[in-house]
């Protein structure tokens, strides 16, 4: 579903190289786990699969069931079924999450040459939804993510992800300042997502996300390349005797 050829990517505006060389793969039905120190370009991979315009790929191909994405803008990709959960939720002051759900469902259905759903079939097919992953609908009428915790930002976002039904489903350290009970929330949200046909990318630090969302496979990033690739043993391995191991083998 996604394969990565030799990719390299940059900081628009300073250009920064940050990815330099990157090739991976991740099947249809596949979660792929990655991980990597601090600013190995795990972030930065999400962005750029993404569309982000503060990054420029100089080199390579991103390629989404056979076809390549890099002439798309963010919207077209998101279109196409390609979705980013973010590490930090920005917040939209003036924007009703219920309508932005409503907008951004509506677009998809739009895109895929369905109907727009009517208010009281939205209104059903979201509830169930926030039921699924322990939101309270008063949280939903309330400005998107704004004076939102840090467990209902990621929530939000699942409950986007689920209403969206991608394909392909980035997640930016979504365990990132989670408690114990959110991170069980949102990790169930996620799994109940896995299907044949759809692929996912983790991008995490830490070993914890990944007893709850159990990876196919497990790549390490370091300085913008895949160093290392394995199954889900491998991220216990790193948990135990951390990256410089890894990464000095690779060296």
């Amino acid at each position: 579903m996604l394969e990565i050829r030799n990719l390299h990517a940059r900081i628009a505006d300073d250009g920064t190289e940050i990815i330099r060389g990157l090739n991976l793969t991740v099947k249809a039905g596949e979660v792929a786990a990655i991980m990597g120190p601090n600013g190995s370009g795990k972030s930065t991979l999400s962005y750029v699969l993404a569309g982000r315009d503060d990054y420029e790929v100089t080199e390579g191909e991103i390629l989404y069931n056979g076809e390549s994405i890099l002439e798309m803008d963010p919207a077209e990709r998101a279109a196409a079924g390609i979705f980013l959960a973010f590490q930090y939720p920005m917040e939209i002051p003036g924007v009703a999450t219920m309508e932005f759900l409503k907008v951004a469902m509506n677009s998809q259905r739009k895109a895929r040459g369905e109907p727009e759903l009517k208010i009281p079939e939205f209104i059903k097919t979201v509830r169930a939804g926030a039921e699924s992953l322990g939101i309270d609908m008063a949280m939903l009428k309330r400005p998107l993510n704004v004076g939102f915790s840090g467990g209902e930002k990621k929530r939000a976002e699942i409950l986007q992800m689920k209403l969206l039904e991608p394909k392909l489903c980035v997640l930016d350290e979504t365990d990132s300042g989670l408690d114990i009970d959110a991170l069980r929330i949102v990790a169930d949200g996620v799994n109940a997502l896995r299907a044949p046909d759809r692929a996912m990318v983790v991008i995490t630090h830490y070993q914890r996300l990944l007893d709850y969302i159990v990876p196919d496979t497990v790549h390490v990033l370091s300085r913008g390349q895949v160093v290392k690739s394995g199954d889900k043993t491998l991220a216990a391995e790193l948990e135990k005797s951390g990256y410089a191991g890894v990464i000095g083998e690779a060296a």
